[in-house]
C-alpha cells in the first residue's frame, strides 16, 4: 500500500493511515493492477520509495518466480515519480520496452513478470475515480476504517510477516458494552455517532503500523505488529481507560461507554487467520461473560 515503506534489512516499517478520503486536487498519484496477482488493486504512491519484488518485505509482493527479490523501485523527486529497474533477472518493462530507469507519466504500463500496472498521476480524472472505486471496496462506509474484507486481507499479510522473520503479531477484538440498549434508547442516528466518535478515538490512539477496522456492528479489530501479549494486553487496558473517558451527547443526555476486548498473540500452532480470530473471540467471549468493561487474555 500507499503509505508503506519496507527496509530490505529489517522488519520495520511505516504505515499511514490509509483511511482517508482525498477531496478533489487531493487524489495522490497511484498503480491499478490491470493484470496479474490482485487485479484491480489500487497503489497509492507517496513520498516514500515502493519496491515491487517477490520478498515479503516488498510493499507491493509479486510471487512469481520470475520476479526478483527486488525487483524495481518507485521513487517521488520534485518533477514527479521515477522508475529504476534494481538489477532484476527479467528486467523491467515501460510500455513494453525494458528500462533501466525512466520517468513515469500519466497512463504508462509497467511490467513485472506477469503482473501490468498502470501508473496514474495525481492530477488525472481516471486517479480519481479509481481512488473511490478503492474507498468503496476497501472502507467502511460510516466510520472511513478498514471495512472487514481489506482488514483479513491486510491481516493476512502481516501473520506472513511475523512468521517469515519470527516477529511477535498481536490481534485485539473489541466490543462496545450494551450498544443495543443505545440504539434501542436513542435510536440508530445516536448509534451512528458513538461508532464513529469510537472509530476516531481507536485511530488516535493506535500506531501507525497498526491495521484498525471495523469488522461488524459494534465490533472493532486491530492488529499490532511488533507485540507480543503482555504488552499488546497493557495497550488494550489503556485503550479501555481512554474509550470509558469519551463523553457522547445523545438527545441532550451526557453518556458515556465502556469497552471488552479479547486479546490473542499469533501462535505457532495456528494455521490460518480463522486461527487467530478464534483465538481473540475466545478471549472477548470470557471478557463479556465475566462482566464487560475489562480486557481478557490468556495471560488472566
Amino acid at each position: 500500500m500507499s503509505g508503506r515503506n519496507y527496509d530490505a534489512s529489517t522488519t520495520q516499517r511505516r504505515t499511514m493511515q490509509p483511511q482517508r478520503r482525498f477531496g478533489a486536487g487531493e487524489v495522490p498519484a497511484c498503480l491499478v493492477v490491470l493484470q496479474g496477482q490482485r487485479l484491480g488493486q489500487r497503489i497509492n504512491l507517496g513520498e516514500n520509495p515502493l519496491v515491487i519484488g517477490r520478498a515479503p518485505e516488498a510493499d507491493f509482493q509479486i510471487v512469481e518466480r520470475s520476479v526478483s527479490r527486488a525487483h524495481c523501485r518507485i521513487t517521488r523527486e520534485p518533477a514527479g515519480y521515477r522508475i529504476k529497474d534494481l538489477d532484476s533477472t527479467n528486467k523491467t518493462f515501460l510500455n513494453d520496452q525494458p528500462i533501466i530507469e525512466a520517468e513515469l507519466k500519466d497512463g504508462d504500463h509497467i511490467s513485472v513478470g506477469s503482473c501490468v500496472l498502470k501508473f496514474m498521476d495525481r492530477s488525472s480524472v481516471e486517479a480519481r475515480y479509481h481512488e473511490e472505486l478503492y474507498q468503496l471496496a476497501t472502507a467502511d462506509p460510516l466510520t472511513d476504517l478498514y471495512n472487514r474484507r481489506q482488514f483479513l486481507e491486510m491481516m493476512d499479510r502481516e501473520i506472513v510477516r511475523a512468521m517469515n522473520h519470527k516477529r511477535p503479531l498481536a490481534l485485539l477484538i473489541i466490543d462496545l458494552d450494551h450498544f443495543k440498549a443505545i440504539n434501542d434508547e436513542y435510536g440508530h442516528p445516536n448509534g451512528d455517532i458513538v461508532l464513529k466518535k469510537v472509530a476516531l478515538a481507536l485511530r488516535g490512539h493506535a500506531r501507525e503500523d497498526f491495521i484498525v477496522a471495523r469488522i461488524g456492528g459494534e465490533e472493532f479489530a486491530l492488529v499490532l505488529p511488533e507485540h507480543e501479549l503482555a504488552r499488546a494486553v497493557t495497550f488494550a487496558n489503556s485503550l479501555r481507560l481512554a474509550l470509558s473517558e469519551l463523553e457522547f451527547n445523545l438527545d441532550n443526555e451526557v453518556k458515556r461507554i465502556t469497552i471488552s476486548v479479547g486479546v490473542a498473540e499469533w501462535q505457532s500452532g495456528m494455521t490460518t487467520t480463522g486461527d487467530f480470530m478464534r483465538a481473540a473471540d475466545a478471549q472477548l467471549y470470557r471478557a463479556k461473560q465475566g462482566g464487560r468493561n475489562q480486557v481478557c487474555s490468556s495471560l488472566a
